[in-house]
């Protein structure tokens, strides 16, 4: 009877617990259809809470964006347009002829730039040449041209004293040539454009102001030329901008402006004429205030609005807001956007009631769809099904796991899962053995394998060494895991004949089976760890290469009470073990290829930074920091890098490039890489200069000394012998100081260097004799001079220039897709050609020759059979000096052209390079103001933004700088300052 009702509980918790297919599927749907339209309900509420403030800050920040990137984009044109003039010919024309030839590139400029009104170049003598763009019809009844003048040129001569202007058609063929007024006048040099910028060697960007010729709103930006005495301008309409508004407008009503600090409207979407007029009649910027109502009262006491606010106008609510957008040379200006609520919002709302009746409905639909479902879920049996014919094909990957409470499903699915892991793991073990790479985890499936296998309680893996004299205990499994004392493994000598595991090493013969009594054999006393003094029984299999050699022994273990494992199971451990000895033995050899040729590059790697003790550490630290950071951005699970991840063949091949990145300085002479100064060489050539100040002092004093013996007035001799040794004194030291270079060169500091090297002295000496044949070739482009010769204090002789030879050129259509700007000259060793460097000590050449290097690590790691897996070795390798802008060097790659390693080993680069403190050159930078120079360099779009964010947030630089730059170069950092904003 008890039995009978303890019976009948059990079945009643079965029922419980697990139920009636059909009726386990109808709750389950029901409430969760139920939930689902309650979450439904409740999330449409909070989102028509918030929907109003995030969709408008999501519209205006759009609107920010496009307004932002037009203004970078009108102002960047621009100003590579003036940037290329100012070093173009046309700023050294001193006549109108010459100044014509370079009509047709100013031409062009503006057909490219439809924002260009006119581009001019102002003179230091107040000449003058403009050309001006007809557009249309307007344009050219203003200046009163006829239908086919396309161009109107202005040209003022001060020495011929002409004024002219010129019509042009579109080929360039004057239509007419006109004299100015006689009351016509007109000075570049006191205009505003011209005034400022010659204070500065930046571009200039004026104050947004109305054209007196068109009437429309513009800006100059202008440029002062390389050689200063010259000044280029372009004038540029922003009626593009008021464009761009009307088309950014987020609803019919919208109304959007860009104006000053003052108020004065510089563009906006309103089909209105913006220029306003004073109570002279002169043409003025309109306020932002008689605009609208709405404008007046968004911008009303010029406060920004990061946010959105909310104004009410005329009994309607609109949303505003406020942001500076560009700096002029007057201040900032400011984008305000207004948009009435209502019609932002309206497809919100709609939405926002579609949603709610939405989950009305599924509500109601809920139930009858529960039971429609029910019989819907017979699929978990079609599942089941489809996974016995994939184990029929040999398809063994693991599906979903059932989540079911149904009897008669988890029954079938335990069934099908025990059967699939017997088959699979069967013919997985077999090829997972060879497909492993990674030879730590290949040894540790080995014996995990085998330990199954065989069900032992633990197991050793002993590799032969290279002599053959020891077997040395690479890994070691157990069911219990690794207990203390387990990891101390001692080897076992080959000359011990009685180990059981050495005799195994000596056969080439099956597993065998040994008994081992309490007292172990020498060298695995750590069984008493395991398994006290009690009894073990060993298995040993001898792991065997391809060629029958014993490479190693398996060990397996097992108590001597427990039963011995079956033949069947021992002769699966031989079959893993011949799949396993085959596969250690090829990554042993592997293993030993990859560590030979690690061993090469980091010889090179130490050879480059031995070659020179100013760069010794860089080999090293630039991949090191390239790991840190390349490390960080595969551990990131969002953002830009969210995808980004290195298998182990990527990892080898970052190694590998980080290694060899600077392998092309084999090439590089070492007493360039090492100047330290500007009249260094293989020496410093500062002390030839010494010595001809000791001689000029010397000839001064002797013509002292002579005139005093001529009956001259001592004392006034004296006294000027005194102040021309002190003048020679002050120039040399004068000369010394610009030989140690610096940040710049001011250009009276050039002037001055002139002047002192005009001064002479008196060579009596043949200059040709005992000097190498080459120096003599290169003396011979010049007869020598007969002597005494009188030689400058500092020249630029022919002697000095080395030219470049055939082997040293590079053709446009090199092979490896190089883009470089070759000096003429191999080497310009002029002594005032070096000092007047601007800034640093390397002049163009050696600059040139210093970059090369990395032509030359492309070129050599080109001519490497590399294996396929490491084909990105040169392009990692190579792409350190390129810039996310195209503007780098040697292949002028742009971002998206390189992958994220490379862009990463750039950064790399660039920092060691700042923060290092073994360059002859200049001092370790502080870590705040490297990462300042790189933030700059982030703008400038010439490194990587979105990895320059990582290298800030991570804290990868403190890192970096902690374990490598001097402790009183690390100072406190603002990172946050420096990181991008949200896109």
């Amino acid at each position: 009877m008890r039995t009978d009702e303890t019976t009948r509980k059990y079945s009643l918790v079965l029922l419980w617990r697990q139920h009636q297919f059909r009726l386990h599927i109808a709750v389950l749907f029901t409430t969760m259809v139920f939930l689902f339209g309650v979450v439904l309900s409740w999330s449409s509420y909070i989102q028509g809470r918030n929907l109003v403030l995030s969709s408008t800050e999501r519209v205006f920040e759009r609107i920010e964006r496009e307004i932002h990137s037009k203004i970078f984009y009108m102002r960047t044109l621009v100003e590579a347009v003036v940037n290329s003039m100012s070093r173009a010919r046309i700023t050294d024309a001193e006549t109108f002829n010459i100044r014509m030839q370079s009509l047709e590139g100013m031409a062009e400029a503006l057909n490219r730039n439809p924002m260009l009104e006119s581009i001019y170049v102002g003179y230091y003598n107040g000449d003058f040449f403009q050309l001006h763009a007809l557009r249309n019809d307007a344009d050219r009844k203003r200046f009163s041209a006829p239908r086919h003048a396309a161009y109107r040129l202005q040209s003022i001569e001060r020495g011929t004293r002409q004024t002219r202007f010129i019509l042009l058609d579109p080929a360039l063929n004057v239509i007419s040539d006109l004299p100015a007024p006689p009351d016509y006048r007109f000075d570049p040099r006191v205009r505003s454009w011209y005034v400022e910028t010659m204070s500065t060697n930046s571009p200039v960007q004026t104050a947004p102001y109305i054209f007196f010729t068109t009437q429309e709103v513009g800006q100059t930006i202008a440029r002062r030329a390389e050689h200063g005495r010259a000044v280029v301008g372009a004038d540029i309409t922003l009626k593009q901008l008021s464009e761009t508004l009307v088309l950014a407008r987020p609803s019919p009503s919208s109304q959007l402006a860009v104006f000053d600090e003052n108020g004065g409207v510089i563009a906006q979407s309103e089909p209105l004429h913006i220029p306003a007029s004073d109570t002279a009649g002169n043409p003025i910027l309109s306020r932002i205030a008689n605009l609208s109502p709405v404008l007046a009262a968004a911008t009303q006491g010029m406060q920004l609005q990061a946010n959105t606010k909310s104004i009410e106008v005329d009994a309607r609510e609109w949303l505003v807001r406020i942001v500076p957008t560009a700096q002029t040379a007057k201040g900032m200006t400011y984008l305000v956007v207004a948009t009435p609520s209502d019609e932002l919002l309206t497809e919100a709302r709609a939405a926002l009631q579609r949603n709610l009746w939405l989950a009305l409905a599924m509500v109601f639909l809920s139930v009858p769809f529960t039971w429609w479902i029910a019989r819907r879920i017979a699929a978990n049996l079609n599942a089941l099904t489809d996974q016995a014919a994939a184990i029929r094909r040999f398809n063994f990957d693991k599906p979903a796991p059932l989540r079911s409470r149904i009897i008669e499903i988890l029954a079938l699915g335990s069934a099908m899962g025990q059967m699939r892991e017997t088959i699979g793991k069967f013919v997985d073990i077999t090829t997972a053995l060879s497909a492993e790479h990674n030879f730590d985890r290949l040894l540790r499936r080995v014996l995990q394998e085998a330990r199954d296998a065989a069900g032992a309680e633990g197991g050793v893996i002993y590799l032969l060494s290279e002599d053959g004299r020891r077997l040395k205990p690479a890994e070691q499994s157990w069911s219990e895991g690794i207990a203390a004392g387990d990891e101390i493994l001692t080897d076992l000598s080959m000359q011990d004949e009685s180990n059981p595991v050495t005799s195994a090493a000596r056969s080439t013969g099956a597993y065998c089976t040994h008994a081992l009594a309490p007292e172990r054999p020498t060298g695995m006393a750590f069984l008493d760890v395991r398994f006290d003094r009690l009894p073990v029984t060993l298995v040993t299999v001898p792991l065997l290469n391809r060629g029958g050699v014993v490479i190693g022994v398996l060990c397996l273990f097992q108590r001597g009470s427990a039963p011995r494992p079956s033949q069947a199971r021992l002769a699966l451990v031989q079959a893993f073990a011949g799949a396993g000895g085959v596969a250690i033995d090829n990554q042993r050899l592997l293993a030993a290829h990859k560590a030979l040729l690690n061993a090469l590059i980091e010889l090179i790697a130490r050879a480059i930074d031995a070659k020179s003790h100013y760069t010794a550490g860089h080999c090293e630290r630039v991949p090191q920091l390239t790991y840190m950071l390349t490390r960080v951005a595969c551990e990131q699970k969002e953002g830009p890098f969210a995808d980004f991840n290195l298998n182990d063949e990527q990892w080898e091949a970052l190694h590998i490039a980080g290694g060899l990145h600077d392998c092309g300085k084999v090439t590089t002479p070492e007493y360039v890489v090492d100047k330290a100064t500007k009249l260094e060489t293989l020496y410093d050539r500062i002390h030839e200069v010494r010595m001809r100040f000791e001689v000029l002092k010397r000839d001064a004093e002797i013509a002292c000394l002579k005139a005093i013996t001529a009956g001259g007035n001592g004392s006034e001799l004296q006294a000027a012998l005194a102040g021309e040794l002190r003048r020679l004194d002050e120039e040399f030291a004068f000369v010394a100081a610009c030989n140690e270079g610096g940040e710049f060169m001011a250009p009276e500091k050039v002037e001055r260097l002139k002047a002192i090297a005009c001064r002479t002295w008196q060579r009596t000496l043949d200059d040709r004799l005992g000097i190498s044949w080459e120096e003599t070739r290169r003396k011979d482009r010049i007869p020598a001079r007969p002597l005494p010769a009188t030689e400058q204090l500092l020249a630029d002789k022919p002697e000095h220039i080395i030219e470049r030879q055939e082997v040293d050129l590079m053709s446009e259509d090199n092979p490896w897709g190089f883009k470089l700007k070759m000096p003429a000259s191999l080497y310009n060793r002029g002594e005032l050609y070096n000092l007047t460097i601007a800034r640093g000590t390397l002049q163009e050449e050696e600059r040139y020759k210093i970059n090369d290097h990395i032509v030359q690590t492309i070129i050599m790691l080109s001519t490497l059979p590399f294996p396929k897996h490491l084909k990105t070795v040169q392009e990692l390798a190579g792409g350190h000096h390129e810039k996310m802008d195209g503007t780098g060097y040697p292949k002028r790659l742009r971002r998206d052209q390189m992958s994220i390693p490379a862009r990463i080993m750039a950064i790399a680069d660039i920092f060691e390079a700042l923060t290092a403190a073994d360059r002859p050159y200049k001092k370790a930078k502080k870590l705040s103001e490297a990462i300042r120079i790189m933030s700059f360099m982030k703008k400038d779009r010439h490194i990587d933004p979105d990895l320059f964010d990582l290298f800030l947030s991570s804290g990868v630089y403190l890192q970096y700088a902690e374990k490598f730059m001097q402790r009183d170069c690390i100072d406190k950092v603002d990172v946050h300052a420096y990181l991008s904003g949200p896109s």
